[in-house]
């Protein structure tokens, strides 16, 4: 029987090696931009085509490769970062495996221009599924360039399972703030379709966050520094206003690389409780200086998940470092033991209370009130009493004491304090209840308007009984089918702003706002890019309030990214359950009849009337059968 195991061809080997390495185009754009970064360039520019499919092209100016270099970089398991394996445990740069060029020349047509300083000429090599094409000497400034052009080329399968453009942008956008925000002594660039998104000069950790986060951030960013022998931990916490509904603005680095921690991210959290909601994330950019030997690193293909020898006293100092820090800048609350000075001139303060005053409150009637038993209801007799002619009220409507008023009375409009006597002016009709009802069938009707409990539900009464109604649910189910149908019929009209706004995004946000515009602009937004991340808007949907239009656009894209990352949806759909979820009525706006009316018309109008987007129930009906079960009636 022939032996049936052989060893798999080098270019088949790749291909699964590259399956770990290199997922999607953020995978190559990770790699590469480290790789630049341990060739101790000062300049790193990424360039990207279609979100890294058509090309990712990284640009530096570091040290530079030798022509058996360049060769030797696209070999499996080739490094120049480990001689023994001692040396794993000491990993103080970033690529140290030796399969990422590897594992992108098997998966992507690569172009690789190289010179060190003490060469006059560059070597270019062009490489195809593993197989070197061309080499040849090439003019080159001192650096590297390593040009990854049409991803998945040969594994068609793999490119098919690409998401769109939109989604692996992101991703791109992710893994170059994680290595720009490590580095902020080296200036990044990233160039997507011929537009800069990021451009970030050298400067401190604190203008790097601020860069790539948004000049919102300069005044709202809490200094963390703490340092003992065995670890140190730097870098900024947002203020508790800046707390968002979804992540994205968490970073945790060791050593200066980018890494996951659920626990610590807890640590974080618990340093945060009470100050910010409960389903709220903070801002943080953390970085966490500790001896190598302490910490696994490659536990995890792609490096971002790693261990520590003792997680407890890392969670203990991770939490301690923050509170301290926001203690420091007084954000947590402090108790002041200080008196108001506008307290200390009160009279009770600045005069003594002499032993004349003592005994002059002392026989006062409302001392005793509280000092003698059974005198809380005593009421002292007064000659003075304005009420003495009480009887008078009668005589001037023509009664006598004990008889009942008539329907119309004169009723006195004042008393003259002067001499105690009514003074009327003009007869009115008494607004007394006429007690004949009692005496006749009252035939009970439906309420002719529906009900608000709470400010959160809608209360309506139906034939068999009733329903409850929550509005936010329900108003989303309205809005998402309405935004569905302008998606695929005809688009919303749009209400035109007197005065065009000029609103500002991050670089990440602008991006994605790019990549919406089209349907945003079906749904309504009458805006336009106006470069620099900066847009224009003109006018937002007809049926949506006015009002500030950056945070409404904010919130729209914070809603985005949480169905990007929690759902697997596809762009229009995530749209649209943002749109719906960003702009429903919220719990705890009070609503007036005909709003709550529109929202039970509209919801039984809808093609599923019964749940949210989200899968919650619009409503609740109650049957009057059961109701009389309740109360035995049945």
């Amino acid at each position: 029987m022939a032996d049936i195991i052989k060893l798999l061809p080098d270019n088949i080997a790749n291909q699964i090696a590259a399956g770990e390495v290199i997922q999607r185009p953020a995978s190559a754009v990770k790699e590469l931009l480290e790789n630049a970064v341990d060739a101790g360039a000062t300049d790193i520019q990424l360039l990207v085509k279609d979100a890294g499919k058509e090309l990712i092209q990284v640009i530096d100016n570091g040290s530079g490769m030798s022509e058996l270099d360049a060769r030797m970089c696209f070999e499996r398991h080739a490094t120049s970062k480990i001689q023994t394996i001692d040396d794993l445990f000491h990993i103080r740069t970033m690529g140290f495996r030796g399969e990422a060029l590897a594992s992108i020349a098997a998966v992507a047509q690569v172009e690789l221009k190289t010179r060190r300083e003490q060469e006059e000429l560059g070597i270019y090599i062009e490489i195809e599924n593993s197989a070197v094409i061309k080499q040849e000497p090439c003019q080159f400034h001192v650096g590297t360039s390593i040009a990854m052009k049409n991803l998945f080329f040969n594994v068609p399968a793999r490119r098919n399972f690409l998401k769109s453009n939109a989604a692996e942008m992101r991703h791109v956008v992710d893994e170059f703030i994680r290595v720009a925000m490590a580095y902020p002594q080296l200036q990044f660039s990233l160039v997507s379709n011929g537009q800069e998104l990021f451009h970030l000069d050298k400067g401190s950790l604190k203008q790097r966050i601020v860069g790539i986060l948004g000049q919102s951030y300069n005044a709202k960013l809490v200094s963390v520094k703490e340092s003992t022998d065995y670890m140190n931990v730097y870098g900024f916490v947002g203020k508790p206003d800046t707390a968002k509904k979804t992540r994205g603005d968490q970073f945790f680095f060791v050593n200066n690389r980018f890494i996951k921690s659920p626990y610590l991210h807890h640590a974080v959290m618990n340093a945060f409780e009470e100050m910010i909601p409960a389903d709220s994330y903070p801002l943080y950019a953390l970085f966490i200086e500790v001896d190598p030997a302490h910490v696994d690193i490659n536990v995890h293909p792609t490096k971002q998940e790693i261990k520590f020898d003792d997680e407890k006293v890392m969670y203990a100092f991770v939490q301690a470092a923050i509170k301290h820090s926001l203690a420091q800048f007084s954000i947590t609350p402090t108790l002041d033991f200080e008196l108001d000075p506008g307290i200390q001139q009160l009279e009770a303060l600045t005069q003594p209370f002499t032993k004349e005053k003592q005994e002059q409150q002392s026989n006062s009637s409302l001392y005793k009130t509280f000092s003698q038993a059974n005198q809380a209801h005593l009421i002292e007799k007064s000659n003075n009493s304005n009420l003495k002619n009480w009887q008078d009220l009668y005589k001037i409507a023509g009664n006598e004491p004990g008889e009942s008023f008539p329907l119309e009375v004169a009723i006195p409009d004042y008393f003259d304090l002067n001499t105690g006597q009514p003074q009327v002016q003009h007869p009115v009709t008494a607004s007394v209840i006429d007690e004949g009802w009692m005496e006749e069938e009252v035939e009970q009707k439906a309420p002719a308007q529906p009900v608000q409990v709470h400010q959160k539900y809608i209360l309506s009464q139906i034939k068999s009984g009733f329903i409850l109604i929550d509005q936010q649910a329900a108003h989303e189910r309205i809005l998402y089918e309405r935004y569905q149908r302008a998606l695929a019929e005809k688009p919303m009209a749009t209400q035109q702003s007197l005065f065009p706004q000029t609103i500002s995004f991050p670089p990440a946000d602008a991006a994605l706002l790019i990549d919406m515009l089209t349907d945003l602009q079906t749904l309504g937004y009458d805006l336009e890019p106006f470069g620099n991340n900066t847009f224009v808007v003109r006018g937002t949907p007809a049926d949506l309030p006015t009002g500030n239009q950056q945070a409404s656009i904010e919130s729209l894209l914070e809603q985005f990214k949480f169905f990007s990352s929690e759902l697997k949806l596809d762009r229009r759909e995530q749209l649209v359950r943002s749109m719906a979820r960003n702009h429903a009525v919220p719990a705890g706006k009070l609503m007036g009849p005909k709003e709550m009316q529109n929202i039970i018309d509209e919801l039984f109008a809808c093609a599923m009337s019964n749940v949210a987007p989200s899968g919650r129930s619009t409503y609740i009906s109650f049957k009057l059968q059961d109701l009389d079960k309740m109360f035995d009636r049945a």
